[in-house]
Formats: C-alpha cells, structure tokens, sequence
C-alpha cells in the first residue's frame, strides 16, 4: 500500500469539521422541530396542523432537489468552500427574515427558498469531507458526527430558555450560532492534500467486490432505518401516553435527550474500533440488528418501564448507525469527481422517510395499534441488518 494511503488529517481538521457539521443540524433543527410550529399557530390558528405538514411537504420536496443540484455544482466547480460559505450567510438571512412572513403562502415560499439555501452549505460541506478524510479515519469521523443531532437538540432547548430571547430574537440567535460553528472550519481548518481521494481511478473500497451493488445496499439499508427512525422521533410521545397517561412531553424529551448524549461518546468508541480492526461494515450491521431487537421489545412491552428500555436499545443503536453510516458512505461512492452529487442522492435516504413515515402511521396504528407499526419497523431493520451481512467481500 503506498505510504499516502496511509496519511492522515490532523485533529484539528476532524473536530473543526465535526463541529461546522454540528452547525448544519442546528441550522434547521431548532427552527423546524419549534420555532416553526409556533410561527405557523399564530399564522393559521385552527388550521395549523395541516398547513405545517403543506410546509414539511414542500420543504422535504425542496431540500432533495437542492441537495443534488448543490452537490453537483460544487462537483462541478471542484471547490467547496465558496459554496458553503454563500449557502450560510443565504440560509441565515433568509431565517432571519421569516418573522417578516405574514400569511402561510408567504411563509411556505421562503421556506422553500431557506430550504435550497441551505442545502448549498450542506450538500458541498458533506462532500468536503470526503474529499479530505482516508477510509481509516472515517470511523472516528462518524463518531464525530454523532454530536451534530445531540447539539442540534442542545439548541432548541438553548433558544427556548425562558426570559432568553423573544420570539423573533430567537432566529437572529439561531443564525449567529451557526455562523459560529460553521466559521471557524472555513478560516482555520488547512487539511492535508490527498490527491488520492480524487483519484477518478479509484472507484470502489478494497474491501468490497461489487461497489454498485455495495451503494445500492448502503441507500437502501439507510432508507430502511431511517423510515424507522423517524417514525419513533414523530410518534413516541403518544405511544407513551397510550401506556401511561402520567407521561408528559418533559418526560419524554428527557428520553430524547439521554439516548443522543449517551450516543455520542459510544459512536466515537464505536468509530475509533472500526477503523482500529478495518471493519468498516460490522458496526452497521449490529447497529441495524441491534435496532431491530429494540423495536421488537417495544412491540412486546405493555407498561412503561419496558417501554423506555426498549427505546433505548433502538435509539442508541440507531443512532450509533447513522452517525457511523454517514461517514462509511464516502468510502463506496463509485466517482470521487460526482462525489457531491452522489451524496445528494444519499440524502434522499434523509427526507424520503418523512413523505413516507405518515402515511404508514395512519394505515397501522388506527386499525392494529403502535405494536403492528413496531413489528413493520422490526422488520425493516432487520432488512437492513441482512443486506449489510451480506455484502460480498473480497
């Protein structure tokens, strides 16, 4: 192996990286999970449940097409750093301003707008790395990106403090935040050239023997978990309640918010292993397996505490998955050169499920109860868990 492939990007490129990452997510966190619903109770009262799943919609439908095309651009240019820098100081005034918006239609349209502004800092920041960090330094890159939904929640509860902010303040705290976490990867983090990552000659990991067959599993075992993911972070305060009706959203936001904090410092270890025994794959396997194993304990579970294990199980495997997912995708992509646009295409694995997710929730729960939902996304992520397994390797 020639001695580049063994060159390495200093820590500082890997923490400045993970904590512009981090900002990605607090840059639509906060304000899609509650300075949104709030803005749109007070713009639609009555009507604000349908006009927020209207906005979801149109948001989701935007952000996969911006994805793409700003990968794809950035691909095209061969730099990432410009359009990053456009997509966060786009994205932030155009958060800022949505306290300007006055009526739904208004309001949807500059979402669609912030949507594809943000998606240029994200889409070429995802392609960054790839462009940057060797195969045996993505698991420890994964477990970095672990921090980017736990500080994302961080935030939401920060801005919501009360006697903090008011509510338009609460934008304008929003956007600084993320300039202060995205800032600092674009004027200080110098990686080390590797040429090789760009090499159009290299088109597959060495460790697996049919790269196209490898993406397609990778997508589509994120797509699985994902849909299962989502389900639970959308529906677990009334599956809850359903059990026990004592339970209040506090209580169910404290289980959110162990199950992230705990995931940090396991998908860093987790990281750290792969890359230490060169078994990239065997971590999203037990993720999705484990995952799997939880859900099947929530099916069964009829009182509280059996309830929140189960949960746990699912949430901290899950969450070990995706954060360790996202970074072992960059060793498959079969064109470092559409690198950007590939990802893209991955990120679907990201806002497909929310198209999804509902539509599944109301065709179960309704007629067999959260325990057929729970056995359909069991299933699913032992799907998942088989069409990792199986992978042929070299």
């Amino acid at each position: 192996m020639p001695d580049t492939a063994r060159e390495a990007q200093p820590g500082r490129f890997l923490l400045l990286y993970a904590l512009a990452a981090a900002g990605g997510a607090v840059a639509y966190v906060p304000f899609l999970t509650i300075l949104l619903p709030l803005r749109m109770s007070e713009l639609a009262a009555g009507r604000e449940i349908q006009s927020l799943a209207y906005t979801a919609f149109a948001g989701a439908i935007a952000a996969s097409i911006a994805n793409i095309a700003f990968g794809w651009a950035s691909d095209r240019t061969g730099t990432r750093r410009p359009w990053i820098l456009g997509g966060l100081v786009l994205s932030s005034m155009l958060l800022v301003s949505m306290r300007l918006a006055e009526t739904v239609p208004v309001l949807v349209i500059m979402i669609v707008a912030w949507q594809f502004a943000l998606n240029m800092m994200l889409a070429p920041l995802a392609a960054w790395a790839g462009d940057c960090v060797p195969d045996h330094q993505k698991g420890v890159l994964g477990g970095l990106l672990a921090i980017s939904p736990a500080l994302g929640a961080l935030a939401g509860a920060l801005i919501t403090l009360p006697g903090l902010a008011g509510q338009e303040t609460r934008l304008v705290l929003v956007a600084a935040l993320v300039a202060l976490m995205v800032g600092p990867a674009l004027l200080f983090a110098r990686p080390h050239p590797m040429p090789q990552l760009m090499d159009q000659s290299s088109v597959a990991p060495s460790s697996v023997s049919c790269p196209r067959s490898t993406v397609v599993r990778m997508w589509l075992a994120r797509l699985l978990v994902q849909i299962a993911e989502a389900s639970l972070f959308a529906f677990l305060l009334f599956w809850f309640t359903g059990i026990d009706d004592t339970v209040t959203d506090h209580d169910t936001a404290k289980v959110f918010s162990v199950v992230l904090g705990v995931s940090v410092p396991l998908a860093i270890v987790v990281g750290r292993w792969s890359d230490r025994t060169e078994h990239p794959i065997f971590p999203l396997v037990l993720g999705a397996g484990i995952g799997s194993v939880g859900l099947a304990i929530m099916a069964l579970s009829d009182a509280l505490p059996g309830a929140i294990a189960g949960y746990v199980v699912f949430g901290l495997s899950t969450s070990v998955f995706l954060a360790l997912h996202s970074s072992q995708t960059l060793r498959v992509l079969p064109k470092p050169r559409t690198r950007g646009r590939d990802l893209g295409l991955f990120n679907l694995t990201n806002t497909v499920p929310s198209l999804i997710m509902p539509w599944l929730t109301l065709a179960l729960v309704p007629l067999f109860g959260f325990e057929a939902l729970f056995v359909l996304l069991a299933a699913l992520c032992a799907i998942a868990c088989i069409l990792l397994a199986t992978l042929r390797r070299s």
